[in-house]
């Protein structure tokens, strides 16, 4: 049985409306269209919810992130066809809190500091996340569709 402090909950709940915002800002950004902004804010508040439920829990970054990714796909799936709209719109911007940003800077921080070591340490960790988010989105995008039915 999982069991999370109040503290960690209201944690989570935190961390839930600022990537929400984040995603939001995100999206505003990119010109989504403008009846999508509350559904790419769900999606991507929901993936990192899942992302930081999955780090406190013990799970390493990499792990975490497709973990977070596949309901993430999941919902921006299941939202393309409700609202019609293409699957990248709520995948690019529901992605963005996963995106190890800061890991790719640090990587180059170190390399031009002449710190090896640390930037190769940071290198494949960050590598390994961007897999992880590739493999996930790719598992769920590959899952067919079923058929439509028209009538008439």
């Amino acid at each position: 049985m999982i069991s999370l402090t109040n503290s960690q909950i209201g944690e989570l709940m935190g961390q839930f409306l600022l990537a929400g915002t984040g995603t939001l800002s995100f999206a505003i950004l990119f010109a989504c269209p403008r009846r999508s902004l509350p559904t790419c804010a769900l999606v991507g508040a929901m993936g990192w919810f899942v992302y930081e439920l999955c780090v406190m829990l013990g799970l390493d970054t990499a792990a975490a992130s497709l973990l977070a990714v596949i309901p993430l796909t999941i919902l921006t799936r299941v939202f393309a066809i409700l609202q019609k709209t293409p699957v990248t719109v709520f995948l690019l911007s529901g992605i963005f809190p996963l995106v190890p940003g800061a890991g790719i800077y640090y990587t180059a921080y170190y390399f031009i500091q002449g710190d090896n070591a640390l930037a190769l340490s940071n290198g494949i960790s960050t590598f390994k996340v961007a897999v992880a988010l590739a493999v996930g989105i790719s598992l769920v995008l590959s899952i067919p569709l079923p058929p439509r039915h028209r009538s008439g």
